[in-house]
């Protein structure tokens, strides 16, 4: 069998491509070895391994997600146990609770977040950050204009916070939410350890 890069087996990875930073993510994935298709339709979430909700303007991805038939394929596949990972924009479509958004998101993790609540553009930032998980170094992480997970519940939990507590990312079985755009570095740890948090199918009796 065929490995990435990394020593990973290579995966056929979707990134929601409605709107939004969808082709950095493509690129750093490909750059790891592994296969990346930008999804467009919910008919083609049925061949992936794995899918990446990207930054962006969460009101219009989320408009789009309901104008183009989304919204339940999207909860489906959450709920196959393949991993899926909002960044930024694409963490506010997963969390369960979220201040003005004007529609609802895809709404499947135990999360409250809170929009733009680092400022605006202007206000961008890096930080260095511990991400429970990842081995070596701190992770430099880019904000802009990025969404505060307020509160994690059970079985969602906190797996990164900045040095004043503030959480930036989360945990919830085979999702994984990030305030922050780890597509933006160089840095390919947490792609890497997202590949990894798959979880057994949830199956209907």
């Amino acid at each position: 069998m065929t490995t990435s890069s990394n020593g990973q087996r290579p995966m056929t990875v979707g990134v929601l491509a409605l709107q939004g930073d969808f082709r950095e993510h493509r690129e750093m994935l490909e750059r790891m070895g592994h296969t990346v298709r930008e999804i467009r339709k919910p008919a083609q979430l049925d061949a992936l391994d794995a899918l990446i909700i990207p930054g962006g303007e969460s009101t219009t991805i989320a408009r789009l997600i309901l104008s183009n038939g989304f919204q339940q394929p999207l909860r489906d596949f959450c709920a196959s146990g393949r991993p899926v990972w909002g960044t930024c924009a694409g963490a506010i479509l997963l969390a369960g609770q979220v201040d003005n958004l004007d529609r609802p998101g895809i709404e499947t993790m135990n999360i409250q977040v809170r929009r733009n609540a680092f400022g605006r553009q202007v206000d961008s930032f890096e930080a260095d950050l511990n991400v429970e998980g990842l081995s070596g170094p701190p992770f430099r992480a880019v904000f802009i204009r990025a969404p505060l997970i307020e509160r994690v519940f059970p079985p969602a939990r906190a797996i990164c916070v900045l040095e004043d507590g503030t959480i930036v990312a989360a945990r919830q079985g085979n999702l994984l939410a990030t305030s922050f755009h780890p597509e933006l570095t160089g840095d390919s740890r947490l792609h890497e350890l997202f590949l990894t948090i798959g979880a057994p199918a949830v199956v209907t009796p």
